[in-house]
């Protein structure tokens, strides 16, 4: 059974300088143990926290993994129409 709890953080962006409020959720993950022990080294050697590397871990899966699973890439497109094309011309 998995706890889920609401939290507000307040993050401060140094680009622009603005600060914003996030809305965060705790939650409790089941994580592959190899994976997990990289964890806090990779941390520290890049001066982040674990949450940190996790949140962006979790980032890029949405942003980039996610939709890509939808949708195929264009020069697999375009191979496949070339194949159709002459293929097309054997019938």
């Amino acid at each position: 059974m998995s706890r889920f709890c609401s939290h507000d953080r307040v993050t401060f962006q140094a680009e622009t300088g603005a600060m914003s409020k996030t809305r965060t959720k705790k939650i409790g993950l089941e994580k592959d143990v190899r994976f997990y022990q990289q964890l806090p080294a990779l941390a520290k050697e890049n001066g982040q926290s674990r949450r940190f590397l996790l949140e962006k871990a979790l980032e890029h899966y949405l942003q980039f993994v996610v939709p890509s699973h939808s949708t195929v890439r264009p020069e697999v497109m375009s191979h496949f129409r070339r194949s159709t094309d002459k293929n097309r011309k054997l019938h």
